[in-house]
């Protein structure tokens, strides 16, 4: 058990039987009144994140999460099957959990799962992916201020945005935190 002084920004607690890490944490004093610690928490289920304050040496219950590197394999049913790659075992993760990073999934690609004994609270997919266009949306051309792009479909199914010169078959490197074109490989 940890105490509200000893809370550190990248920790991560239980508070209310939801699973929070700790983004930012203050300790304020005020000329009136008692200080208090002053938190930004960030929900590993829902990704929302809440401002809660705690009295200086209230007790926190801190968790120790175990990150494992998984690949996707299939979908099966509403869930997702993966390998964790550790110890070769199968693991089906909910569509809940994966959420919109569906969009990056394909056959191979290898994520990072934060587990709290057998169940998984979050994914986070690599940063960078390269995917082939497999069509032209149907939407056309789109002008910007700054350029001129096309929406495309990636073979995941993801829709981008890309610049004009990018053609079906195309593999393209796209930021997956941002949904954002990098460029043509």
């Amino acid at each position: 058990m940890t105490t509200s002084n000893q809370l550190n920004p990248g920790m991560t607690i239980s508070l209310d039987g939801k699973i929070y890490r700790v983004d930012s944490c203050v300790k304020v004093t005020v000329a009136k009144g008692n200080p208090f610690i002053k938190t930004k928490l960030k929900n590993l289920m829902s990704e929302e994140v809440i401002e809660k304050n705690f009295k200086l040496g209230a007790p926190v219950q801190d968790v120790f999460l175990i990150e494992s590197e998984l690949e996707y394999l299939y979908p099966e049913g509403k869930e997702y099957l993966f390998l964790d790659i550790g110890n070769l075992q199968q693991v089906l993760i909910s569509s809940d959990i994966i959420g919109d990073k569906i969009n990056y999934l394909k056959e191979g690609v290898e994520i990072k799962a934060m587990f709290y004994g057998e169940s998984i609270f979050s994914v986070e997919l690599p940063q960078f992916l390269e995917l082939m266009v497999v069509r032209m949306d149907e939407s056309g051309v789109q002008a910007h201020a700054t350029s001129t792009v096309k929406l495309v479909v990636l073979e995941t199914g993801a829709v981008i945005e890309v610049p004009l010169f990018v053609e079906i078959g195309d593999i393209v490197k796209v930021d997956t935190q941002t949904n954002e074109y990098i460029q043509r490989v």
